[in-house]
This record gives C-alpha cells, structure tokens and sequence, in this order.
C-alpha cells in the first residue's frame, strides 16, 4: 500500500468518513487546492452522500469506515463524523495504515487522546485535528509576537465563543456522545489557541463554572453545559479566562475572540459584525491599533490542505501531534474528569 511509503510518489488519495454540511465543505476546499486525490466518500446518508458526489464524482463510495479502508487504495483518511465515534474509527485507520485528520473533538477524553497518539506513533503515522482558527491569517504572525517577546511578558489571555445558537444534531445533547457541550464544541478551539500561543497550563490551576439552563452543575459533569466560565494559569504565569456558550443572546450570531497582554504591547483575533467567518488580527500599542489581516480570508479547510501537504511529504508521525493530548488534558479538568 502507497501509504507505508515516506514519500508519495503521486499525490495522496483520502477517503472522506462524514459528508455532512463540514465534511463536504473541507472535501472542495481539498479538491480546490490540487494537493490531494478524493478517491473515496462514505456516510450513512444517502443524501449526504449525493452531496459528496457532486463534489467529487469521481471517488468510490462506501457506507462506512469498513467500507473505505477495504478498497486498499487510501493514503489517508478524513474523519467528520460524531464525536463519540472518532476515537475508534481513528485507531482502525491508523492500524490499516492511514494517515489521519479529524475534525474536533479528536476525542471525548484524555484517556481516548493517549490510545489514538499510541496508535499513531506505533503505525507511524500523521495524524492531526481540524483546529482551524490557527489558519486565520495573521494568527501565524500573532503568534510569533508572542512567542517571540516582541509583546514583552505576557500576563494576560482572554477568550471567548458564544454562539447564539446550539447544535442542530441530537447527539451533540448527549454527553456519552458528545463528551460535553459547549467546551467541547467551541471552547475547545479556544483551549488549542491559548496552549499553541500562550504555552502550557500549570498543573492545578483550573477552575471551571460550567452551567446548563441556567443551572449551575456540579463535576463530575453528567450532562452537557450551555454556558462555561473557565481560568488557568499558564507554566509562565500568564491569567487565562475563557468563557463560551450555547444560545446566549448576544445581540449577534456570534462573539469569538482571542487576545493576549503583555506587558509591551497586545494582539487580538476577533470576529467582525458578528460573522462566524470574518476575522480580523490586531496588534495593539497603548491606544493605538494595527491590522495585521482583515477579510477576505477564505480560511475554513486550511488545516486540511496544511495536512495533506505533510502527507504527500512524508506523512510519518510528527511528534507536534503530542499537542493533542495537552488540549484534551485541559478538557478534562473543565469538566471535572
């Protein structure tokens, strides 16, 4: 099989687990971007699989992840399926020899994160998660005046994702499939861009408030929150607060956010007008602000293509994917696990 080898001698041909609305959505932006083959879809639905076909007529069609993986022709695979299924559907392509991109969460717990990473490094294979909002331009730029001093010590980190509606699938409602709600949903992009910029959490820091209905709930969590207060302390001492929700009514579609203090200046991605797709990055001076990207930014499947390349590179595991289990740690600990 074409994907034991280091480098590809073609491009890589992926096969597409879940073809709803995001799945179909990252397969054109793959397709668009040349890097890689759709050689196989597969969904339980025939209507999204119609879909999926319409965006790739030329790729073999499955029902399932048994029914990819027995084709034998796959480099790799795209996993957009609920989340209670995304653990075992990673190790079984991982154990085929596939490489692996999943959409978030990677799993519902720490524990799942450890046996996926451990199928990976004994498989040798790449593995990543569609954490997308690194791909929003100016978010590589923000990053390096973090890490790089130019915003001196850094002593603060405020987040934010509230969304004005809730998921639309009942899955997501419960939280043997889901893992939890509104942390596990959009708090958890927030969790990957504070330990990606920022760096670690200090072990013991956390506290969380998590709340559903109104509701405060105790931990361990047993069913899933719609609105979620959350603070650490990072290794370098920097205050992290992250707040998200369900159904808030923000007086917009959405508030998203992300900014970091230090103590020579700040820098901020932050939605505009309440888009789910526009963003503009800032870099801040006393009262002063500088853009650093602003729309358009045609940003949603950048992580795909990001993966794709890698693969068609070596596609042998990289030790970053270690990332993984940093960001579901900190999952854990919100929702008292």
């Amino acid at each position: 099989m074409n994907a034991q080898l280091d480098v590809l001698p073609r491009k890589p041909r992926l096969g597409f687990l879940g073809t709803g609305w995001i799945g179909c959505q990252r397969m054109q932006v793959l397709a668009d971007s040349g890097i890689a083959e759709v050689a196989a879809v597969a969904d339980a639905h025939a209507g999204a699989l119609d879909r999926a076909r319409a965006c790739a007529p030329q790729a073999r069609v499955a029902r399932d992840l048994q029914g990819l993986l027995a084709g034998g022709d796959l480099d790799g695979i795209v996993i957009a399926t609920p989340s209670g299924a995304h653990a075992g559907q990673a190790i079984a392509a991982l154990e085929a020899g596939l490489a692996v991109f999943c959409q978030k969460p990677l799993t519902r717990t720490a524990a799942e994160a450890r046996q996926v990473l451990a199928a990976a490094r004994r498989a040798d294979r790449l593995l990543d998660v569609d954490f997308s909002y690194r791909h929003v331009a100016g978010m590589e730029r923000l990053r390096e005046a973090v890490r790089s001093g130019e915003l001196g010590r850094l002593y603060s980190v405020d987040l934010v994702f509230h969304n004005a509606y809730g998921p639309d699938k009942d899955w997501f409602y419960d939280i043997t499939q889901s893992g939890g709600g509104c942390v596990m949903d959009l708090g958890i992009h927030l969790v990957d861009l504070a330990l990606w910029i920022a760096g670690p959490a200090e072990p013991g820091t956390l506290d969380a408030r998590l709340h559903a209905g109104g509701e405060r709930l105790g931990t361990p969590v047993d069913r899933v929150e719609d609105y979620a207060t959350v603070q650490w302390q990072t290794a370098d001492g920097a205050s992290v607060r992250m707040a998200c929700s369900w159904r808030l009514p923000a007086g917009c579609d959405a508030v998203i956010g992300a900014a970091f203090h230090g103590t020579g200046g700040g820098a901020a991605l932050r939605n505009i007008n309440g888009s789910f797709y526009d963003f503009q990055v800032e870099r801040y001076d006393g009262t002063a602000t500088t853009v650093l990207a602003s729309p358009p930014d045609a940003w949603g499947g950048r992580a795909l293509v990001d993966w794709a390349a890698r693969l068609a590179a070596d596609g042998r595991y990289d030790p970053s994917a270690d990332h993984l289990l940093e960001v579901a740690q900190v999952v854990d600990s919100v929702y008292g696990r």
